[in-house]
């Protein structure tokens, strides 16, 4: 069992995620009430919706983690799942970026936003020219 499955397999638990076909169309997601919050690209990392705003909070933490990549101008954090301590830490952001999307107003959805699985495309090609 990857890091990746077992971290699926525990979210999909939660009372608060549903799991619903990825956006991007690429692997699985899960989705909040208000939006898609995780996708689950490889057997080895995850996109996690974690919004702009709790990035910003968490950002000085989150620089210094090995298993997070941050993309700039994305609310999408990409969690590498190697280990348990990784899927930990994904359990923990998941329930912060929870958090951050039930701080929108009631009624209101959280805006469409890409995950990371195409920018992290971009920005490789961008470095190769």
């Amino acid at each position: 069992m990857t890091a990746a499955w077992h971290a699926m397999t525990q979210l999909a638990g939660w009372p608060d995620l549903l799991e619903v076909p990825p956006s991007c169309g690429t692997g699985r997601a899960l989705c909040s009430a208000r939006a898609e919050i995780a996708h689950f690209h490889s057997d080895r990392s995850v996109d996690l919706y974690l919004t702009a705003g709790a990035i910003r909070r968490f950002e000085r933490h989150l620089r210094h983690s090995t298993a997070i990549q941050l993309v700039p101008g994305s609310p999408w954090v990409t969690v590498r799942l190697e280990c348990e301590v990784d899927v930990n830490l994904l359990m923990t952001l998941m329930s912060a970026a929870l958090q951050a999307h039930h701080e929108w107003p009631d009624g209101a959805e959280a805006p469409p936003v890409r995950c990371n699985a195409r920018r992290e495309t971009a920005l490789a090609h961008r470095e190769c020219l």
